[in-house]
This record gives C-alpha cells, structure tokens and sequence, in this order.
C-alpha cells in the first residue's frame, strides 16, 4: 500500500520530520520514502492510505512486559498490605501465577494485545509465568500474537520455588520454544526469574540447557533483597553472580537493576547485557529508581519497559522523566533525550536482536513496516530537537488512530481489525473470575 499526506518521524540518527510525504510498504517492508506528489504519481494503481496531515511513526516497543499480569488489575489481596517487595512477590504475584491455566493465560495475554495495538505498541518482549500450567504455555502466548498481528519476543520464567519438576518443565518450555520459533513475528529467549528463587545448581543447568545462541531474561536486582540473597548464597552481588554462570551477554535482558553497584554496571556494560527500566511498577513497588544516567554514562544500553503497567509507553516516558527529577531532588535530572535514547534508540537496538533481518523502530527503506499514525497537532513548532518534549507533555495515547505491523493493518480509525475487543473483554472477565477464586483460595 501507498501511505501518502503524512508528516514522517523517522527517528533516525539525526531524526528528521518530513512534511508531506508518503511511504511505499511492500512485502512487510518500507521500500520507498518520498513526497506523496511524486509517490503518487509513480504508484497511481497502488492502494493508498490517507494519513490526512497526521504524525507517522514508527510503533513503540516495550522492552520488558508481563502478559499474565493483567489479572491482577483491581485484585484485593485478603491480607494486610505487603510491606515490602518481598511480600508482595509472596501475597499477590506467586499466588496468582499459580492461579492461571490455559485460558487465563489466552486471554491475559490478548487484552494486553488490544491494549497494545489500541496505544500504538508494536513489538513487546514478555516473561511469562504459570506455575500450574507450564507445558504449553508458551505456544498459547504465541496463538494470541499470531492472530492479533503484533510482533513479540517470548520466555518462561525459570524459578526453584515450586519444586525441582516444575524448575525443570520452566527450563524445557524456555528450550522447546526457542528451537520451535520460526515465524518472523515471533521469537524465544530463556527466561529465568531472579537470582533470589535460583540456586546456583540451577543456573548451571540453565546455562547448560540453553541453545548456544539463546540470550536470558531476568530481573536482578529489583529490590535489596535480591542482593542480600545472593550475597548469603554465593558471597556475590547479583551481577557477579550471573557472569559466574555465564548468563550475561548482548542477548541477555536484565531487567530493573534499581540496585546495582558501580562494578555491576561496568560488568554489564563490558559484557553487552541489556538493563530495561520500568519507572512506574518501580514506583508501585516502592523500590526505588534505577540509576539509569549513572548507567547511560557507563555505556550501559538502558532500554524502557512496563512490567505489565499499560501498554501505553508514553505514560512510561513520562514517569521515566517525572520520578528522577523528584527521587534526586533536582529538576535537570533525566532529560528528555535521555528518556528518547531509552524508548527509541536502544528499544529498536534490543528488538533488532529478536529480529534482525531488517531494521526495525526507524523509517527507512528496508526497514520493517510497523508504524502508527498519531493525530497531534502541536499549537508550538514541532522539531526534532524538541520532540521528546512533545511527547512527554502533548502526546497521549488516545491519540492514535492506526497501527501497522509487519506491513499489516491491525488497527484503522481507531477501530481494531484483527481482535475482536468485545468478544475477548467478555471471554477475559469470565477467566478473571475464575482465576481470582482460585487466588483467594490459597490464603
């Protein structure tokens, strides 16, 4: 199809805004980039798609999502309230993965899709827990973005809470699903919890399990208490743990790192791993900020997630670039590059890992065609110097109108084309049922 009277944000290095332009989109790819009067005219029997003067962009990608935990939205935990990180995994997070079956993670899973593709989130890399249902679990997660069109980086998350069996189905999950991906929309990394559920026995047999080529995703150093735990387990801080076993690397995700010290953040700067930062559920948690310029400075690819929060990740620049300010006591902290180098650069830079045959979070020729269409028109001048701004304090999620995948229209007008939202809200609240039931059983 031919997308024509738009005003392009390539996000390119330098970024540039095209006034009036249109893109050719072939076989899932940009081919062509031009004005729309000469697009036009080259391409008159080409099938067109008016962006009538709005904002084209290329889609947002979330770096670190929980598909599952969209049941817990509105839960009461019957219990005083959690008073620490700890508690709270202990209360509402691992009695809840254990409350999820086959359907509840079907369509946990496709009302974060709808609320993706309705927000203007293209690719998103989840970790994935359900004790009670492991074997699988991973191909249900991969139906649902099948059918909802969207482009996805899947794990299971490997713990030692519930047993040696259940730690040794969460390694076969991880390992089966990496081998079996072919689809160019889908792809496996080898999910493990943290180092605080995992002995070292079994993240030697992690390591050993894992496809030579598979990359980790893990959450370290959350809270303090994963770093007290792995100093009692293994004398190390949870950095130097994970090297130990050779599970750091430029395919490894490390997700939070509110925690980490000077020499673990140049241990994950010299060995590539990626650090992803969810500002809000940080918040919620009540477990600090990350020290992500620390981190940028020591070259450090931050990239920004939500930890299951609303797919909607400008609400995550706008905390990314809200709660520094407050948590130093200093309004210069966190700028808005920097929040853009997070959400843009090295999210596009991490997602080209998961799919690297072409190049994907920028409008190029060659590169993917999943794009979104964003009805903004400033009242103050708009350029690609002061777009972060824009974003952080003009841009709002219902403001997109249109989102494309793989060159694929998953949403027009603000209307949904490939999920039925009615049907899988209906479906959704009759699991969530359910599920909560099960939840409030096991107190």
């Amino acid at each position: 199809m031919l997308i024509t009277n738009a005003k392009l944000i390539t996000w390119t290095s330098p970024n540039q805004i095209l006034e009036n332009h249109a893109l050719l989109i072939e076989g899932g790819r940009i081919r062509r980039i031009g004005s729309s009067a000469a697009l036009e005219a080259e391409h008159p029997e080409e099938e067109k798609f008016d962006a009538r003067g709005q904002l084209v962009m290329p889609g947002n990608i979330c770096a670190h999502t929980h598909f599952y935990g969209a049941f817990a939205r509105g839960l009461g935990i019957p219990a005083p309230a959690p008073k620490d990180f700890p508690e709270i995994l202990e209360k509402l997070w691992w009695p809840l993965d254990k409350s999820l079956l086959e359907d509840d993670i079907r369509y946990s899973a496709l009302v974060c899709q709808v609320d993706a593709i309705r927000h203007g989130t293209t690719t998103l890399i989840d970790h994935h827990a359900s004790p009670n249902f492991i074997d699988g679990s991973l191909d249900v997660i991969a139906e649902t973005v099948e059918q909802s069109g969207l482009r996805a980086g899947l794990c299971y998350e490997v713990t030692d809470r519930d047993g040696e069996a259940k730690m040794k189905a969460g390694i076969a999950e991880n390992v089966r699903f990496i081998k079996k991906t072919k689809d160019p929309r889908l792809a496996g990394t080898f999910g493990l919890h943290a180092s605080l559920t995992l002995s070292d026995s079994t993240l030697a047999l992690c390591r050993q399990s894992a496809p030579a080529d598979a990359g980790f995703h893990v959450h370290a150093a959350e809270s303090e208490a994963d770093e007290w735990d792995s100093l009692q387990k293994s004398g190390l801080r949870v950095v130097d743990r994970l090297r130990k076993h050779g599970l750091l690397g430029d395919k490894t995700i490390a997700a939070h790192g509110v925690h980490f010290d000077a020499r673990e953040i140049q241990l994950i700067a010299e060995t590539g791993t990626w650090v992803t930062h969810q500002p809000r559920s940080n918040m919620n948690n009540a477990v600090g900020m990350a020290p992500v310029e620390s981190m940028l400075r020591a070259g450090v690819r931050v990239c920004l997630g939500n930890d299951g929060f609303s797919n909607a990740m400008w609400e995550e620049w706008k905390t990314a670039y809200l709660a520094h300010k407050v948590w130093n006591r200093d309004p210069r902290r966190m700028s808005g590059t920097d929040v853009a180098q997070m959400a843009i650069y090295n999210n596009a830079s991490l997602a080209n890992i998961f799919f690297p045959d072409a190049p994907i979070g920028q409008i190029v020729p060659g590169a993917y065609a999943d794009l979104i269409f964003v009805d903004y028109h400033p009242f103050t001048e708009l350029s690609p110097g002061n777009l972060p701004w824009h974003i952080i304090f003009g841009f709002h999620e219902s403001m997109v109108t249109a989102t494309i995948v793989d060159g694929k229209i998953l949403m027009k007008d603000r209307q949904l084309l490939t999920l039925d939202e009615a049907e899988i809200a209906a479906k959704a609240r009759e699991a969530a049922a359910k599920a909560w039931k099960r939840y409030q059983e096991k107190f």
